[in-house]
């Protein structure tokens, strides 16, 4: 680990201009690539204390052992350069977005004599028009079959063509009108390329005029008569109405735009882009990729801009593009719309949707985000060499002396400490067992204390599984433990049956009327949500009870750092671990459990109401005083006589609800989260 101060540039080395700037390691490989408006203050700032750094960054600085920056003239100049030293360079800090796919591409190659309609996939060539991506091969060849009708260009391959020249005969599409034929000399080369240019103005957006065209030219044949040229054009249009129904229509004014969205979270990104041309969608493609740099929403969305357009001229870029972030810096936005209008060779408008349609659709882009990167992830956890990798992974960081087949992970939330509650979620062979996740209340203490509610919950598992133990049997006197003393714990669906599964041994874990034991398989590693205060906390309830057989790791808030007992340095996995990926969606679900649990019993406390403690007081009649009152405000201030007014309240039922009322203490004044206000409470509210 090298330290930054031993490359750190002299003052005023630096210069206060714009620039690029790349980090190498000390095998003089660049490991990062930059940009700034201004190089001084931004290189200064990776040679602060580390303590101030994000992990990312400090992991980068560290791994870096050189510095060097190149100095231009202006920052869309910035943009360009770092863009050619990614390319070049490929950086391993740097965020680069991979395909979750080969995209498919319609192509047609003005490149050649006769251009080709044909599906590509892979780099773009030079001379050739692509329309797309598709999501589907067979997808742009429904399309091209409707067309071709209309507009009869060749489809074939070289040999197919060169064949077809020697013998002097058209291939099948040429004989029922679907290809022109050129080679056989049907059409010139000059009327062949006329097609293709049609071809591709129809498939850029241009429609409404050619069919136009062709209504007028059906129109005139059926004037003079001429009943089959006007029925021909009459099934043209059809067909060329059928292809464009095929992208429905999003936006009504024609746009031609990109709409670009992201769904992150700590360790990954996914990107989809929607390409709308015309006003509707022809084409859509995704990326998913590591968060290997500090980077937030508009810098990912900077870095897919840079691969969307950094190889694109002309009209692939469009008039817009609308993404869901842009930099904080105005300058630096106007660097970025500055670039792509240089690409296209126009103005292209770059901004944040904020109403309407667009707005709309951004949305949709939107949830195609969020669920490309939820089905990324699940692709990732359910390959099983990835899931053995990652526990191997996880085995060697902790130097365990087996991989953890069953991990337990514990979480606390609260709301500013009310509402104290954990969680405890189990993963075997790399995969959540749903059925074993527990939930816990917090009650040795009141208040907020994540420390101290974190050894409470520790020790209560583990008095559980001490206390199994003894009633199989499964130790001696000697190794005795204090019994847990809650047995209020929810429980899942039981415990697994059986011996010896997933490679362990041990008894049966259902007790003899079949139902499923409690805690009583224990886990190899036992992972907290915290640092070094929370891994203390919880080794030293295992350590209390006489648990040595079990690991405990804490995993920080940021995910970068495993936490040990007795260490002051964290374990640091490296950002391509399949284990830190698995520690980071074992924390997560523990997380969401956790909070999942604390609302619920949020939820259910404030829908307490003094009447729920009436005797013989059922929810028809709680609901019927409300309706008469309006509010248990004024329920409360009600006299027995008035509450006997409502129909099915006898006396005797008034009087316990009056007592009821006297008893409880007057809620808090309700508040109005929007604005602050306080109201009173007059309305319908069914709770006090």
């Amino acid at each position: 680990m090298a330290d930054p101060s031993s490359y750190r540039p002299k003052p005023g080395q630096i210069p206060d201009s714009p620039g690029v700037y790349k980090f190498r390691d000390d095998h003089r490989r660049v490991i990062y690539v930059g940009k700034a408006k201004s190089l001084r203050p931004r290189l200064s700032s990776y040679f602060q204390d580390l303590a101030n750094l994000h992990p990312r960054t400090r992991t980068m600085v560290t791994t870096a052992a050189s510095v060097e920056w190149t100095v231009v003239s202006t920052e869309v100049e910035a943009l360009q350069l770092e863009y050619s030293w990614i390319k070049e360079y490929d950086p391993r800090f740097n965020v680069k977005y991979r395909d979750d796919k080969s995209y498919p591409y319609l192509a047609v190659t003005l490149n050649e004599e006769f251009p080709r309609v044909q599906v590509m996939r892979g780099a773009k060539k030079k001379g050739v028009r692509y329309f797309g991506p598709y999501g589907h091969a067979w997808a742009i060849r429904e399309t091209v079959d409707l067309m071709l009708r209309v507009f009869p260009v060749r489809t074939c391959s070289a040999g197919v063509f060169k064949n077809a020249e020697r013998t002097g005969r058209p291939c099948l599409l040429g004989y029922i009108g679907k290809c022109s034929a050129p080679c056989v000399g049907r059409v010139t080369p000059d009327e062949h390329r006329q097609l293709a240019e049609e071809f591709c103005d129809f498939m850029a957006g241009r429609t409404g005029a050619y069919i136009r065209r062709l209504e007028q030219r059906m129109a005139i044949a059926a004037e003079d008569m001429e009943y089959e040229k006007a029925g021909r054009l009459r099934d043209d249009i059809g067909a060329l109405r059928r292809a464009m129904e095929k992208s429905a229509v999003v936006l009504a004014d024609a746009t031609d735009a990109d709409l670009i969205a992201v769904a992150e979270d700590e360790l990954e990104a996914a990107v989809q882009i929607f390409h709308v041309r015309g006003g509707r969608v022809r084409g859509q493609r995704g990326w998913v990729t590591d968060k290997v740099e500090a980077v937030d929403t508009a810098g990912l969305v900077e870095h897919a801009l840079q691969q969307l357009y950094g190889e694109e001229i002309g009209d692939s870029v469009p008039k817009e593009v609308l993404v869901p972030a842009l930099p904080e810096d105005p300058l630096a936005t106007e660097a970025l719309g500055q670039w792509l209008s240089e690409r296209r060779g126009s103005q292209v408008s770059l901004r944040i949707p904020q109403r309407g349609d667009k707005k709309d659709l951004m949305a949709t882009v939107g949830r195609n985000a969020q669920q490309s990167l939820v089905l990324h992830k699940t692709k990732r956890a359910s390959d099983l060499t990835t899931r053995s990798r990652a526990l191997e992974e996880i085995a060697g960081a902790l130097g365990l002396d087996s991989v953890p087949l069953r991990i337990e992970c514990f979480d606390i939330s609260h709301l500013q400490g009310d509402d104290v509650v954990a969680s405890m979620v189990v993963f075997e062979d790399g995969l959540a067992r749903k059925g074993e996740y527990r939930r816990f209340q917090i009650k040795g203490f009141e208040g907020q204390d994540d420390v101290r509610s974190m050894h409470e919950v520790i020790g209560r598992r583990f008095k559980r599984y001490l206390a199994e133990k003894e009633r199989t049997g499964e130790w001696t006197a000697e190794e005795e433990g204090p019994a847990d003393e809650d047995a209020n714990l929810p429980a899942g669906n039981g415990q697994p049956e059986g011996n010896g599964r997933n490679g362990h041994s041990g008894p049966s874990l259902k007790d003899d009327d079949g139902r499923p034991r409690r805690f009583a398989y224990p886990p190899q590693l036992v992972v907290v949500d915290g640092g070094q205060p929370q891994v203390a906390a919880a080794k030293r309830a295992m350590d209390e009870l006489g648990i040595d057989d079990v690991a405990v790791c804490g995993l920080a808030k940021r995910l970068e750092e495993v936490w040990v007992p007795d260490d002051d340095d964290p374990v640091v996995l490296p950002r391509s671990s399949e284990g830190l990926y698995l520690l980071q969606r074992v924390r997560d679900e523990a997380h969401r459990f956790a909070i999942a649990y604390q609302r619920a019993k949020r939820a259910k406390r404030i829908r307490t109401s003094p009447l729920d403690d009436v005797p013989g007081l059922g929810e028809t009649r709680k609901q019927a005083l409300i309706k008469h009152f309006g509010s248990v405000k004024k329920l409360r201030q009600a006299t027995i006589e008035q509450i006997c007014e409502v129909p099915g309240l006898g006396r005797k039922t008034a009087e316990s609800v009056a007592v009821a009322l006297a008893q409880a203490a007057p809620a808090a004044p309700a508040v109005n989260t929007a604005t602050g206000e306080i109201m009173e409470d007059d309305g319908g509210s069914t709770h006090d």
